[in-house]
């Protein structure tokens, strides 16, 4: 009613309304995509990089050599088909980071999804003067609906200084904006930290314009985050891939989630992610599918069932957990979504299901969503998107 949720239960205790029979099949709550890049829905992964994140970002760096307008014009095409692909996909909510918010936020404003848009920011080197109107751009609320919700991200500890990420936790905190950011994605990050030493360091010389005012910063990544107060918001900490005992309980202790993105990790050929010794911990961990320019599609599911089929020990309830209510965690939205309750909207996905283990089955076959309703709306999509 109303775009919410009014009653959950069996059918003959439910009120009177019209029904809809779908058959063998279960319903969960509308997925989370709690880390994408949606702007990069038009790219293709391609080979594995021999040289790792860093020749993969010197890769997406040339995209940014195309003329303004027309890499405008393929950001915002790109949004809304990976907006409508997510949506074909049972997603009904995605953590999106976007360079270039000013274009993809009225594509994604008009979309029946739900999105908390997280403008990237950036600020290092030749290009520390940008990060005041880096801010201004992420933090601009005239897109914000019901549905679209702003937010912003320093991009990563090896394009941001260590004030522009106080800054932006100063902002962060001041506006009660959403803030996100890559964390501990490389082990070269704490080489170029430290001393400035590396492969990063020869991708900012080559592509990005370096100079040697660049603070050091000894103590890792993660030891960036904690120092500059953003392990004490409930930020989204995406992929953090590399990380000591220490640092788990630095993280245990803070109130950020972590958002794990098996496909991509594995994409990189990352060594195995620590994600259970952090849900043990009690660390919030979300599931993403990063982008398609390092993930074959949007398919959140997809990245569930690479997990279901490397531990297969794992409860699949906690793994559908991880792209529901963890992820409604991560975007701090818990209290409207992520679980099928009475008042939270009423964001639903329904896939074809067999046998006594719905939930098992889903994650061992490969179906695709029969239905997902947005506030309660069918979404209809062309079968030709994906």
């Amino acid at each position: 009613h109303d775009g919410t949720i009014r009653a959950v239960g069996k059918f003959p205790e439910m009120p009177a309304g019209e029904v809809h029979d779908l058959g063998d099949n279960v319903l969960l709550p509308g997925l989370i995509n709690a880390h994408a890049h949606l702007e990069l829905s038009d790219c293709q992964p391609g080979e594995k990089p021999a040289g790792g994140l860093e020749e993969w970002l010197a890769r997406m760096l040339s995209r940014t050599r195309l003329e303004l307008a027309e890499l405008e014009r393929k950001s915002q095409a790109a949004a809304r088909s990976g907006a409508e692909q997510c949506l074909r996909f049972g997603v009904t909510m995605v953590g999106d980071i976007s360079r270039l918010c000013h274009v993809t936020r009225p594509v994604l404003r008009e979309m029946p999804l739900r999105v908390v848009s997280f403008g990237e920011v950036a600020g290092m080197a030749k290009r520390r003067a940008l990060l005041e109107k880096g801010i201004e751009a992420a933090s601009d609320r005239s897109c914000q609906t019901q549905r679209l919700r702003i937010g912003i991200s320093p991009h990563a500890p090896y394009s941001v200084e260590v004030d522009g990420y106080r800054r932006c936790v100063q902002v962060a905190r001041e506006q009660g904006t959403p803030l996100a950011t890559h964390l501990a994605e490389t082990r070269s990050e704490w080489d170029f930290l430290r001393d400035h030493s590396g492969p990063l360091r020869l991708l900012w010389e080559r592509w990005l314009g370096w100079d040697e005012q660049v603070p050091r910063f000894p103590g890792g990544p993660i030891a960036l985050a904690r120092e500059t107060g953003l392990l004490d918001l409930e930020a989204v900490l995406a992929h953090v891939n590399y990380n000591s005992d220490e640092e788990l309980n630095w993280l245990a202790r803070g109130r950020a989630s972590v958002v794990y993105c098996p496909r991509t990790h594995e994409f990189f050929g990352h060594p195995e992610h620590r994600f259970r010794e952090m849900l043990s911990r009690g660390i919030n961990v979300a599931v993403g599918t990063d982008s398609c320019a390092s993930s074959p599609d949007l398919n959140l599911v997809d990245d569930l069932r690479l997990l279901h089929r490397k531990y297969p020990e794992m409860p699949v309830e906690t793994l559908w957990r991880m792209a529901t209510v963890n992820g409604a965690i991560a975007l701090s939205c818990a209290n409207s979504a992520g679980t099928l309750a009475h008042g939270k909207v009423a964001d639903i996905v329904a896939f074809p299901a067999e046998g006594k283990d719905p939930l098992r089955s889903v994650l061992e076959t490969a179906v695709i969503p029969s239905g997902v309703w947005v506030s309660g709306e069918r979404f209809c999509w062309n079968p030709e998107i994906v």
